[in-house]
């Protein structure tokens, strides 16, 4: 029953490193860690929602089989991100003895890249202190945000967005434990909106269950806040042969009708560029445009003007 009211991204958390999706150079090389019942310090590095927390919590699990308690600590370090996180939990649990048949326990500390530089300082002595009885996991989206003494002193693995079959594979074992029908152009849809995110994919498909159990893309793309590609395709090809008004119409349905953001609006234009049948110097053209419009919205200018005056300079392009 407990497992019935878990988000299915805990639900489905595989618990064995065999059953993590993709990364599979990654795991091959924890397995042989599982193996000698020893390994270094590792750094985690890549985008969000790509195997990092759970290929860290199925490695503790073969290492220390369901008996975690006492045996690894997690920490989110975009919370507790400060000196006094490494110099109190941190170094409390680094310095007690594992007293399992595996020498050492686990520190694992996710998002390791907004811990201060100061906390970085201090962690690094920590690590170094403590390496006989303690491992630290530090898990990262961006590598460069960690200190090259803590790089130096750990093996790093990089992880990449996940490919269409490991998130179509994942997406039907839950739907089929989930007892929902899918068709081709949903699991499309899911892998268009979550980029090679898993936790984003399995997400979406559980708000997509509340509506229906019939699951279509046309109820993926209103959950995610997404236009479909076609959509986006015919408006900025609209703006290319300078029809403006048009193009401006398709843009009245998605942000008014649809509710998408001017940024979501230019995020999904710049990925349909490369779909685009113009030559490449347009598009070089475009995606210079879409970034000096980009950059106008972050710093505060009104998105509805600016989305349209991006289709406007699109006109312009088109024309040369």
């Amino acid at each position: 029953m407990a497992d019935e009211l878990l988000p299915w991204t805990e639900k489905y958390r595989p618990k064995k490193l065999k059953d993590v999706a993709g990364q599979e150079n990654n795991l091959r090389t924890l397995e042989a860690f599982v193996q000698k019942k020893d390994m270094p310090n590792l750094l985690f590095a890549g985008p969000p929602g790509v195997g990092k927390t759970t290929a860290t919590l199925a490695l503790a699990h073969e290492l220390y089989g369901n008996e975690l308690d006492g045996k690894i600590l997690e920490l989110n370090a975009s919370d507790e991100r400060g000196i006094d996180v490494v110099r109190g939990k941190v170094k409390d649990f680094a310095r007690s003895v594992s007293l399992r048949d595996i020498p050492f326990k686990i520190v694992f500390l996710d998002e390791a890249d907004a811990l201060t530089p100061e906390a970085q300082h201090a962690l690094r002595r920590t690590m170094e202190i403590y390496s006989g009885q303690t491992r630290f996991i530090l898990s990262c989206n961006y590598s460069s945000k960690i200190i090259e003494p803590i790089q130096s002193r750990c093996a790093i693995f990089r992880f990449v967005p996940l490919k269409d079959a490991d998130v179509h594979k994942m997406l039907e074992k839950v739907a089929k434990h989930e007892g929902l029908e899918m068709d081709k152009e949903a699991f499309d849809a899911i892998f268009y909106v979550s980029e090679g995110d898993m936790r984003r994919a399995i997400n979406t498909l559980q708000g997509a269950s509340i509506h229906s159990k019939k699951i279509t893309s046309e109820i993926i793309y209103r959950i995610a806040g997404r236009a479909r590609p076609k959509e986006i395709k015919e408006m900025m090809e609209h703006a290319l042969k300078g029809e403006f008004t048009r193009a401006r119409e398709k843009l009245n349905v998605l942000m008014i009708e649809q509710g998408l953001s001017g940024e979501d609006v230019m995020l999904q234009l710049y990925r349909e560029i490369v779909n685009l049948d113009i030559p490449e110097k347009m598009k070089v053209k475009l995606v210079d445009r879409i970034g000096e419009y980009n950059f106008r919205l972050v710093e505060g200018a009104n998105e509805r003007i600016q989305v349209e005056a991006l289709l406007a300079q699109m006109g312009v392009v088109g024309k040369e």
